[in-house]
């Protein structure tokens, strides 16, 4: 009978606590006004180049308080603004900021069907942009309310190439020389590598006759002219290839088998994720690295990757899986299995989802690298506190928040533009005609 009385005691006890912890933050939140969400901004620009950004700008009760997110979708940039625009906006109108994991979580579901580029467009828009304001509330960069640091600053990989051997081997030497460490090699163009030239080879009649895409051609090529880099330039620099999901089955794990003697940091998206399955031969047959996940949208495609240690580093974009609180809960995955993340951020990226994956990366222990972006000199006007590259590494400008805000009058002498073609993603073909996967 004691026993059960003291139990009773301590369960008496230790539900007093969650009250009391409520009450302590009631106390300490007294003198700050309740906060609630009453403008939602759709701002879409290119940047002063090419590109398709679209922000949100979600805008506060407290006078001078807001925050920006980014939901960039180069390929569907008018689906995601009439997203944002008819859909999340009235429904956002009224709601808390602070609370972000249930607005997360509630917007994740408002749309009944899951994930997608699209849908994960919005919420990494309205994410960012919540993070944002919660870090300008505290006075402090968002890194600091997921941890704090635990690195100086976040090392990045340099982007080089070259249409042989010899002169990516050159380009290697050159971004050596102003401070890189980790060094991205590919071979003519992006994704090049592998291709006969127009007119060569057996074509079919009246079919394709411009470059075509081989993967036996690939296999054969690429993996030689890397040799003959690492040759040239020693094991000093980390260099990385990416393969851009074009090789398939024992082609990519054959690939994977001819690089493992120069020792890469990692090989790029091997295979297509329709073809996530084959990582685990290539893991029973070669130790190469395996850098997996630019396009993917949807957790169950890189969880299991992540949790059989089939992989060696994530590479979602932030904006494309939901925003900084889904990208917090991969990296922390990535620790407990010994996997790294490596943002993909390059390309068409924007500064704001940047600097989301800045502050991820500069906080997360499962932090692998993090991918180079340069912009225009004008992006700066437009988006003041976009972070800095020196010398490999990317920095932050330290300000509360995301530390980056937006000149909707800057932004708006430079309007998005859609080409009448839709503004399609370039796609490959075979020798035959079909579709390379990207």
């Amino acid at each position: 009978m004691t026993n059960r009385r003291h139990f009773a005691k301590a369960m008496l006890a230790g539900s007093a606590i969650p009250a009391a912890a409520a009450q302590e933050v009631s106390r300490r939140t007294a003198g700050l006004p309740p906060l609630t969400i009453k403008d939602v901004r759709v701002i879409a620009t290119s940047g002063g180049g090419n590109y398709r950004w679209i922000f949100l700008k979600i805008i506060t009760s407290e006078p001078g308080l807001y925050g920006i997110g980014s939901g960039s979708n180069h390929y569907q940039a008018q689906a995601v603004i009439a997203a944002l625009e008819n859909h999340l906006k009235p429904w956002l109108i009224g709601k808390d900021p602070n609370q972000i994991e249930d607005l997360w979580q509630s917007s994740h579901l408002r749309t009944y069907w899951r994930n997608g580029p699209v849908n994960n467009n919005v919420l990494s828009a309205m994410d960012m942009a919540l993070w944002d304001i919660k870090g300008k509330r505290a006075g402090m960069p968002v890194y600091e309310l997921l941890g704090g640091r635990v690195r100086d600053a976040v090392p990045l990989y340099d982007h080089v190439g070259g249409k042989d051997a010899s002169s990516a081997a050159e380009a290697v030497q050159r971004s050596m020389a102003d401070g890189w460490r980790f060094i991205r090699v590919q071979f003519g163009a992006y994704g090049g590598g592998g291709f006969l030239p127009p007119g060569q080879g057996t074509r079919p009649e009246g079919g394709n006759a411009g470059s075509a895409f081989d993967e036996e051609t690939y296999v054969e090529q690429v993996p030689r002219m890397l040799e003959q880099v690492r040759a040239r330039v020693g094991m000093e620099p980390k260099l990385c290839h990416d393969v851009h999901s074009h090789l398939q089955g024992m082609n990519a794990a054959e690939f994977c088998r001819r690089v493992q003697a120069l020792q890469m940091f990692f090989v790029e998206d091997v295979l297509a994720p329709e073809q996530i399955q084959w990582y685990r031969h290539i893991r029973q047959l070669c130790t190469t690295p395996q850098a997996v996940g630019e396009v993917f949208t949807h957790p169950f495609e890189y969880l299991p990757l992540i949790t059989e240690r089939l992989i060696d580093f994530v590479r979602c974009r932030v904006s494309g899986i939901g925003g900084i609180t889904p990208a917090k809960k991969i990296a922390t995955l990535c620790e407990a299995f010994g996997t790294r993340t490596a943002f993909q951020e390059g390309g068409e990226n924007d500064p704001v989802n940047q600097l989301a994956a800045y502050h991820v990366d500069i906080s997360s222990p499962g932090f692998g690298i993090q991918e180079e972006n340069h912009f225009p000199p004008v992006v700066r006007e437009i988006l003041p506190g976009t972070a800095e590259i020196r010398k490999g590494y990317l920095y932050g400008s330290g300000k509360p928040g995301l530390g980056i805000d937006i000149d909707e009058a800057a932004a708006a002498r430079f309007p998005i533009r859609i080409p009448h073609d839709g503004g399609p993603y370039r796609l490959d073909r075979g020798v035959d005609g079909s579709v390379v996967k990207p």
